[in-house]
């Protein structure tokens, strides 16, 4: 079974930065394509950025393009989101996922494609 553990959440100002960081228990994370999704309080969850699982293709929601970077460390098992210039829009749990079915360079924006998700971590930023 493949356990994904989010960490690095907390409580930031706006116009702050935060690095989340999700470890991944299986051996083979090097061929699985990573995702980020979060849910605000009262909303559904949504999309936020995906990596390939060769990490040369990367996509992002519009509404973080340019402040978040997605980037991926496959001797560490580990997938991260550098969140800059942080809005307090950008309050949710949030969450990573991966899926095991993409060919090299896919990325996945769809929820339904993944089927492995963290427990998620939370993210508040303060106006």
């Amino acid at each position: 079974q493949v356990q994904l553990a989010e960490s690095g959440g907390g409580l930031v100002q706006a116009g702050g930065s935060l690095r989340l960081s999700c470890a991944a228990s299986s051996r083979t994370f090097s061929t699985a394509a990573m995702g980020w999704f979060r849910q605000a309080p009262g909303k559904e969850r949504e999309f936020v950025a995906a990596i390939s699982w060769s990490g040369v293709s990367t996509t992002y929601a519009d509404s973080v393009k340019g402040r978040f970077t997605i980037s991926r460390d496959n001797a560490k098992n580990t997938v991260y989101l550098q969140m800059n210039s942080l809005k307090p829009e950008d309050t949710a749990v949030y969450y990573c996922a991966a899926d095991w079915t993409s060919l090299r360079n896919t990325v996945r924006r769809r929820e339904v494609d993944y089927d492995y998700w963290g427990q998620g971590t939370q993210v508040t930023v303060s106006s």
